[in-house]
């Protein structure tokens, strides 16, 4: 269960775009653990939704990347919810590939589903934002891979880099009703790591260079955006908090051991 420090965001809704796996599901169990009501996109409906002893996140099916299929989801909200107060701009991902052989349709549709998409959520959200009193809060997922090289997914820390940018100026257009936020994850263990570091011994070895000694857990992530959505955080806007444990171990450090070794 997730633990949340005493938050309590009963009465509020909240939605999680890709919230059925991974950070994103994380992220929901983090707000229904605060006892929020929890709403979850994604393209299929899983075989399990997140879930927190008897709360349960609600499903409806959108694709991002549809102008229509958002449109269709916000309208659903509005009329089975009444009210929209916390938006967590989250799906989003890449596969690896090289920059060098990756097709241009590849590259245009990382950067469609990374950037333009949670763009297109984002004014579809302050659209229902603006007309409530209290307002509400935008939180884009951003990624480590915004603030240093990322290869094999170059265009996805493209996009991210974009997504902090699009953060700053969507703040100062869309203040004071509606603040808008980024929590940027560093290297996160969920169930398709292996996918990116191999076995146990790899993600082992990964967490190793990372001071904390682990790769965060979404349970982490999902409880900064607990934080940074809540009214202790409610002067945060335009900011990006970061979350990486400390960062990564620099490679020249290893290089000099192992070469005065």
């Amino acid at each position: 269960m997730s633990q949340h420090s005493g938050l309590d965001y009963s009465g509020k809704v909240v939605l999680v775009t890709g919230g059925t796996k991974g950070i994103g599901a994380g992220i929901a169990r983090s707000f229904l653990a605060a006892n929020a009501r929890v709403i979850v996109c994604g393209r299929s409906q899983p075989e399990e939704l997140p879930s927190v002893g008897e709360a349960q996140a609600a499903f409806i099916a959108a694709d991002v990347r549809s102008q229509e299929s958002l449109a269709l989801l916000f309208d659903t909200v509005q009329a089975e919810y009444g009210r929209l107060d916390v938006l967590i701009n989250n799906a989003g991902g890449s596969p690896a590939a090289e920059a060098a052989t990756a097709s241009p349709r590849f590259h245009e549709g990382i950067i469609r589903l990374n950037l333009i998409a949670p763009l297109n959520v984002a004014q579809q959200a302050n659209r229902l934002m603006q007309n409530q009193v209290e307002g509400g809060c935008i939180l884009f997922i951003g990624s480590i891979s915004a603030l240093r090289a990322s290869p094999g997914t170059a265009a996805y820390g493209a996009a991210k880099a974009g997504v902090l940018a699009l953060v700053q100026s969507l703040a100062v257009e869309w203040a004071p009703r509606v603040r808008v936020v980024a929590v940027s994850p560093g290297l996160v263990r969920t169930e398709q790591s292996h996918l990116h570091y191999g076995d146990e011994a790899g993600i082992a070895a990964v967490s190793a260079g990372i001071p904390a000694g682990r790769m965060a857990h979404p349970d982490d992530i999902g409880n900064a955006c607990l934080y940074i959505a809540s009214p202790l955080a409610s002067y945060a806007s335009g900011c990006n908090l970061l979350l990486h444990g400390g960062g990564e171990r620099p490679a020249f450090l290893d290089a000099a051991n192992a070469a005065s070794n």
